[in-house]
């Protein structure tokens, strides 16, 4: 069985148009979400379409972004797709899973937009410690009371106790504790 799903952002956009051509590529079955794609969050009609879809099945999208808007959201969805047997076919991209082709491309597209990602994430550490080098990046300001709960530690006060008080990490508790004795 093909099985669509599209998304739009907002209740102000139309999903007629991704239907349409959802349809024309044979979707027996339809699910639509009006909402943000961040996160799996907030969009039960793909929740329901991947508790639908059974072995054997495809789910249809018009583009991956309608499908996650992030690399690991992608990755997970169509983890649990392949775990449940279903292939994933978005048909405005040209991705099949059900061919080695389409295989290839869904992959290939996956590793280059970690591969970016990491780049990304390099680039920041490199602009970080190029900051801290010339004084500029000084950390994200310390929100916890270091004084208050050194206190309370020696008052004799427990540390899930003093945790609790401070609304903080047991572990941030111990870190405090360590930085006074060091």
């Amino acid at each position: 069985m093909k099985i669509a799903y599209a998304r739009v952002s907002t209740n102000g956009q139309n999903e007629a148009a991704q239907i349409d051509i959802l349809l024309r590529h044979g979707a027996e079955e339809v699910f639509v979400d009006k909402a943000s794609a961040t996160t799996r969050e907030g969009r039960p009609k793909l929740a329901e379409a991947m508790k639908f879809a059974r072995k054997g099945d495809v789910l249809m999208v018009t583009r991956l972004d309608r499908l996650a808007r992030s690399v690991s959201d992608l990755h997970a969805i169509s983890k649990e797709l392949e775990a449940k047997g279903v292939d994933l076919i978005a048909s405005e991209q040209n991705i099949d899973t059900t061919t080695p082709h389409g295989r290839l491309m869904f992959n290939m597209l996956g590793a280059i937009a970690e591969f970016e990602t990491d780049l990304r994430k390099d680039r920041q550490l490199e602009g970080i410690a190029k900051a801290k080098s010339e004084g500029r990046y000084k950390g994200r300001p310390v929100t916890v009371d270091a004084k208050a709960i050194r206190e309370a530690l020696a008052a004799g006060e427990k540390p899930v106790k003093v945790a609790k008080r401070f609304n903080v990490a047991r572990s941030t508790v111990y870190r405090v504790a360590e930085l006074e004795n060091d």
